[in-house]
């Protein structure tokens, strides 16, 4: 059951990321705070209570600074992402030291590529930052504990593999159903547009 929360929330964030500003926030935040949590093996109701501090307080900051809304949700997605990515790079006890180096670096890079490429960058984070979110939550199902914090050798390849594949299915989706709505693409009868990062959702 803990599982398939994250994991439901972390599809939400992966295929339908970029569709609503809020939406987006909130699974953000929620993922953040309970990626963070699991490094250090919180038990379930701790993971959700601080998942959903981080779903509110994401949501609150970004509503008081909206103009710098894309930076922030960069910021903050690369941040969970570079969460998972420390725990994939660090199979068995955890460096909390490095692991916080490696959330930080990500995190700045991803505020920055979010600021400056917008849509085009806040595609690959939500997407990539959500299949590490479904990752984690179907490794607390059965048998695919693995996904969750693998074991150095096939495991870790495993999961890294089935990160990127997760990530570029997103990818791939949030695009099909709204490039054109972010003015990633252009309709068929429409001029190619100039605007080549595209834009934030509104709502």
């Amino acid at each position: 059951m803990n599982g398939m929360i994250v994991a439901l929330v972390g599809a939400l964030l992966c295929f339908y990321g970029v569709r609503s500003v809020h939406l987006g926030i909130l699974a953000i935040g929620f993922g953040l705070g309970w990626l963070i949590a699991d490094l250090c093996n919180a038990s379930f109701w701790w993971l959700l209570l601080i998942a959903l501090i981080g779903a509110v307080s994401a949501w609150v900051v970004t509503s008081l600074i909206f103009r710098f809304a894309a930076y922030f949700i960069g910021g903050l997605t690369g941040a969970m992402i570079g969460t998972k990515l420390a725990t994939v790079l660090q199979p068995g006890d955890k460096n909390w030291a490095l692991s916080m180096i490696v959330a930080a670096a990500v995190c700045v890079s991803g505020a920055f590529l979010a600021d400056k490429f917008r849509a085009r960058a806040l595609l690959w984070l939500t997407s990539i930052g959500g299949a590490s979110m479904i990752l984690s939550g179907l490794g607390r199902m059965g048998d695919l504990e693995f996904l969750r914090d693998p074991e150095p050798g096939w495991q870790q390849i495993t999961a890294t593999l089935s990160w990127i594949g997760l990530s570029v299915c997103g990818w791939l989706v949030q695009r099909r159903l709204f490039a054109e709505r972010l003015g990633i693409e252009p309709a068929a009868d429409e001029p190619p547009s100039r605007n080549i990062g595209g834009k934030w959702p509104s709502r």
